[in-house]
């Protein structure tokens, strides 16, 4: 069983920055692709970025050149930089871990956290 406990979500102005961090419970950790997701209400969960195990990453195409996700094995935790935030942004944001696999696969998704609210003002 693993546990995601999400935090850093608040109140940015536009152009602003957050730094969300995920810590993980287990110690299977590093075997793990982690991810985070963003939703809206009435919208359906979007993909924002993905680290495997091996530290490549992905990234949706509406934070490309402006989110940067990161691990840290030793800590067991998945960091989630955002900068020139914009209102679009806002929504809930959701870490997520898969199953122990070579690489990023979200189809394996096996836990959620409970997310963390981001709110961009204009």
């Amino acid at each position: 069983q693993v546990q995601l406990v999400e935090s850093g979500g608040g109140l940015v102005q536009a152009g602003g920055s957050l730094r969300l961090s995920c810590a993980a419970s287990g110690r299977t950790f590093s075997t793990r692709s982690m991810a985070w997701f963003r939703q809206v209400p009435g919208k359906e969960r979007e993909f924002v970025a993905a680290i495997s195990g091996r530290s490549n990453t992905y990234y949706g195409d509406s934070v490309k050149g402006r989110f940067s996700i990161s691990r840290d094995n030793a800590k067991n935790t998945v960091s989630l930089q955002m900068n020139s935030l914009k209102p679009e942004d806002t929504a809930v944001y959701y870490c997520a871990a898969t199953r122990p696999i070579r690489d990023w696969d979200d189809t394996t998704i096996d836990y959620w956290g409970q997310g963390t609210q981001v709110t961009v003002s204009s």
